[in-house]
């Protein structure tokens, strides 16, 4: 059954240190809809637990721009089929059985490139937690059905429905769209999108609503 609380910063960086053992691997999901403040609450965490915890995101498995436009799929960049999920899975496999002495180095995403860069993050076999956070970590079609077993909890971010559009398309200004672009964008692919991620909240171990405080 879900478990739904207010977005209490300290409460949630008590829960997530409690995953956090020495000398073991754990990875904890954050998931939501866009806009939802996944990245926002992901980076608190990390921050917070100083040095036990790192972040890798999802989105760096975001396919690059001229793939998408050989496979007609610009228009829709975010939707599940426009990631290499297989990868994304495959990298949660590695990061779960740590090597000792051997250093994981994972994707991130560049809002300003709306490029995926190689090798951006490094994640050392020491780190006891892996902080991941992404629109499907909860999807249960493809290659993304093997991510929700690779995770040892997930927790799903919901915030209303205005705020989160509003954000959206703030977002997309900021990083260099026209306002009347952002917002078709919002409408007719990140609003699908969302739809899609709401299905799979019944799937998290923890549903949080609220706006981040503390």
């Amino acid at each position: 059954m879900d478990l739904a609380t207010d977005l209490e910063l300290d409460h949630l960086v008590g829960r997530a240190r409690r995953l956090v053992v020495p000398g073991r691997r754990r990875i904890l999901g954050i998931v939501g809809p866009p806009g939802a403040g996944k990245s926002t609450l992901a980076g608190a965490l990390v921050a917070r637990l100083d040095g036990e915890a790192v972040l890798v995101p999802m989105d760096g498995f975001h396919l690059a721009g001229a793939e998408l436009r050989r496979l007609g799929r610009a228009e829709r960049k975010g939707a599940p089929d426009t990631f290499d999920a297989a990868g994304y899975a495959a990298l949660l496999g590695r990061l779960r059985s740590p090597e000792p002495g051997t250093v994981v180095y994972a994707p991130d995403f560049d809002r300003s490139l709306e490029e995926a860069v190689a090798g951006s993050i490094a994640i050392d076999p020491s780190v006891p937690l892996v902080v991941t956070e992404g629109n499907y970590l909860l999807h249960d079609e493809g290659a993304w059905q093997q991510v929700r077993d690779l995770l040892d909890e997930v927790w799903y971010l919901h915030i209303d429905d205005d705020e989160r559009v509003a954000r959206l398309i703030e977002r997309h200004v900021r990083h260099g769209k026209a306002r009347p672009h952002a917002e078709r964008w919002v409408r007719e692919s990140d609003e699908v999108n969302a739809r899609l991620v709401a299905t799979t909240r019944r799937r998290a171990d923890l549903v949080i609503t609220g706006a981040l405080t503390g």
